[in-house]
């Protein structure tokens, strides 16, 4: 990692003697209750276990806020440097994750995701974060007075890094360009976001911007394919049956009705007893 980057404070000797104390006093405690051996030392290793994951999870959420403050700083920063929209929504991401783990957030990471949502102009976001950040009592430091474990592990880093900005000096800078651009240009992006949302009007969907068509078009080109295509195959059919010698009772006399025609092509047939009187007299000739 940079030199000048956040190094969280690993604990100390004495940090570990606190808590080493407190199990040796609760195990001392048991066994004056006569509680099994194995009992206690099961308790102490379970005991172990759970602090030492709460303890890695809050020093890490607290490395993730002040990351995403090194990120934030860089992308509001006006300089030459062009981004691109999916960076600025990933960063977006991993502050929007920081808050979902730790609701009691510090009010510098909501206004920090509030402006990136203004900069890529989703105003409506922006003002969901900017407006708590700015306006509500909860976006006071002064109001918070019933810290989590979480809140309380972020101030104890941030005093650290604000006493000796040398031991991370970049992270330093992040968080005071932050503070000044909350400070001085706050109320600027908050009103800079509602004026755009309240002057945004949607584009209305024009006939050649539309990709679908009515169902009634569809079966209306349907049905018209199939009556161009219907006289080319009543031709062919009436072509096929007079080089075979059939006679179309179509072609006998045009003007008559369907069911007419229907008619006389099945009555210019046989019947069946006529056929099989025909099939008995060839067999009796032979």
């Amino acid at each position: 990692m940079n030199s000048g980057q956040l190094k969280l404070r690993k604990p100390t000797f004495g940090d570990k003697g606190h808590a080493f104390l407190a199990l040796i006093i609760i195990a001392g405690m048991l066994g004056v209750m006569y509680v099994p051996v194995f009992v206690v030392f099961f308790f102490g290793i379970f005991a172990y276990f759970v602090y030492k994951s709460v303890s890695d999870s809050t020093r890490s959420l607290t490395r993730e806020i002040f990351e995403f403050y090194l990120t934030a700083n860089e992308m509001l920063r006006d300089d030459e440097r062009r981004w691109f929209g999916f960076e600025i929504r990933e960063a977006i991401g991993r502050g929007e994750s920081i808050i979902e783990r730790m609701p009691a957030a510090p009010p510098l990471l909501r206004f920090a995701i509030g402006a990136l949502y203004n900069k890529i102009g989703e105003h409506k976001s922006a003002i969901s974060y900017l407006a708590p950040a700015l306006e509500q009592s909860s976006g006071n430091e002064i109001n918070i007075v019933y810290p989590t474990s979480e809140l309380r592990d972020y101030v104890r880093v941030l005093r650290k890094i604000e006493r000796s900005p040398a031991e991370a000096p970049l992270t330093s800078a992040a968080v005071r360009a932050l503070e000044r651009t909350r400070r001085f240009r706050g109320s600027v992006l908050l009103e800079e976001s509602r004026k755009a949302f309240a002057n945004y009007e949607p584009k209305p969907l024009t006939a050649s911007d539309s990709t679908l068509r009515p169902l009634s078009e569809g079966f209306s080109g349907e049905s018209e394919a199939l009556n161009t295509k219907l006289p080319s195959q009543d031709l062919t059919l009436d072509a096929a049956q007079n080089n075979s010698g059939m006679i179309n009772p179509r072609s006998v006399n045009p003007e008559t009705s369907d069911q007419q025609q229907f008619d006389s092509r099945y009555n210019a047939r046989k019947s069946i007893s006529e056929v099989l009187h025909d099939i008995y007299d060839n067999q009796v000739s032979r």
